[in-house]
């Protein structure tokens, strides 16, 4: 396969057969840096060598009453995480600030749960306004399922970007999660757009999916328009019924990231949770599919310190882009 080929024919507009994006995934190893140029060509074309840089908080952990099994924050966990209700507003400013200071352009307010009460919503609101009236930051919500009236007030506040992943693919869905359907996701990423915010969604690969589910979940995501993707790969913690799970490898991962370059050429793809344990050494290759990835802790698992992620791209040439967009 010539793999720069087709990385011109799909910025010509050419959208990928099955066969094609399951060589991709099957691609030999000795040809993988090959397969990454092919993916660089389309990211250098859409960004060039920026990376967006992202900042989580855990503004609610655990008490969730969904049965993801993933999540160390379910109810069905076991995993010895800490839980605590929603933090106070000031714990979520000084977080924007210090994303500010890291050179991050989004800043991701994230809380466990099915979706949030009018009460934690107002309390969300009240923060964000705040930070947007201070920090020149991007702010994404990451709160569960939204009822329209929600939505609209996180517009109106100044929310820019909604997060809710669908994950996996729908065949796969109920092995994964059976409290909330996978349209329920769907129909929350639909919802954000028809309210004017930024839609973010992506997906958690390595999950004993099958690699036509992992093709499935790039084209899902295309079909929904999201505009930033998040590609996950599994951290399996303890006390979760993934426990113990580890099919991937760092090669592989790297191969995941250049599918969904190729089916997703102009969207933000962001290397998320997992990428310091499954790709390794191999993180700073992610960033020739890829053009975004999270700064400092995840949720319930530690991240790369933020010195060490700055002095990768660096090395790598590589320019953050700190414009809000």
């Amino acid at each position: 396969m010539d793999w720069k080929l087709l990385g011109s024919q799909v910025l010509d507009g050419y959208e990928l057969t099955d066969n094609e994006a399951l060589a991709i995934l099957n691609c030999p190893d000795e040809d993988l840096l090959e397969l990454l140029h092919g993916a660089y060509q389309i990211r250098k074309h859409y960004y060039g060598n920026k990376v967006k840089l992202n900042m989580i908080i855990n503004t609610k952990s655990g008490l969730c009453p969904e049965n993801c099994g993933y999540c160390a924050q379910s109810i069905i966990s076991k995993a010895p995480i800490e839980k605590y209700a929603l933090v106070d507003k000031d714990t979520i400013v000084q977080g924007a600030k210090h994303a500010a200071e890291l050179q991050a352009g989004t800043y991701c307010i994230v809380a466990s749960g099915r979706g949030p009460t009018n009460r934690e919503l107002d309390h969300i609101v009240s923060a964000v306004e705040d930070i947007k009236a201070n920090y020149p930051l991007k702010i994404c919500a990451c709160l569960g399922i939204l009822k329209p009236e929600q939505a609209s007030k996180l517009k109106a506040a100044g929310v820019d970007r909604y997060n809710h992943n669908i994950n996996t693919s729908e065949s796969h869905h109920t092995c994964i999660t059976t409290s909330h359907t996978y349209q329920d996701r769907v129909n929350t990423v639909n919802l954000v757009k028809d309210s004017g915010i930024s839609p973010c969604s992506g997906v958690i690969v390595g999950m004993k999916e099958s690699k036509q589910d992992v093709i499935d979940m790039a084209r899902s995501l295309k079909i929904l328009d999201a505009d930033s993707i998040p590609v996950n790969f599994l951290h399996a913690v303890e006390g979760t019924p993934l426990e113990g799970v580890n099919e991937l490898n760092p090669r592989y991962c790297l191969k995941v990231l250049c599918l969904f370059r190729y089916i997703n050429p102009s969207k933000e793809i962001r290397i998320s949770g997992g990428r310091e344990v499954n790709l390794r050494s191999l993180q700073p290759l992610g960033l020739y599919p890829a053009n975004s990835i999270f700064i400092g802790d995840y949720l319930t698992t530690e991240g790369q310190s933020a010195t060490a992620d700055h002095q990768l791209l660096e090395d790598l040439g590589f320019e953050i882009d700190v414009v809000a967009n």
